[in-house]
């Protein structure tokens, strides 16, 4: 009996292949952001993109706060053109990494989301850091 998982067909092998695959182009999860931040060189910008306030109370150590709201050509001018940002918020529920994907993109900046954002990250068992340090 058909029900709302069944009732449309999933996707043929190559076009969910060639789909998934292109997911890691625009996001990154917790664990491998982690790890690159651990290894001591990873490559791009932590960016927390929730406000001030929240940034304060808790974020991930080496994030740059910048809350979406405040990205701007010049704001990002601190930065070299091919700098690699990976935004995160609070979690699922928060669209602000999104938010700030689009203006990081919207000013020509490569962008990956962190799937998950802080919640994520606490699921992980990863610490958060509290202060106004990376402002």
């Amino acid at each position: 009996m058909p029900n709302n998982v069944t009732s449309i067909a999933a996707a043929p092998s190559r076009e969910a292949l060639a789909h998934f695959e292109r997911l890691f182009g625009f996001e990154t999860d917790c664990w491998d952001v982690h790890e690159a931040l651990a290894s001591g060189r990873p490559g791009f910008v932590l960016l927390d993109a929730r406000s001030a306030e929240h940034f304060r109370k808790g974020h991930l150590a080496g994030a740059v706060s910048l809350p979406h709201g405040k990205i701007t050509t010049a704001r990002l001018a601190a930065w070299p053109a091919e700098t690699l940002f990976v935004v995160y918020c609070a979690g699922p529920h928060c669209n602000g990494a999104a938010r700030a994907a689009v203006r990081l993109s919207a000013a020509g900046r490569p962008v990956k989301i962190m799937i998950g954002g802080i919640t994520g990250w606490l699921d992980e068992g990863f610490p958060l850091v509290a202060g106004a340090d990376g402002a």
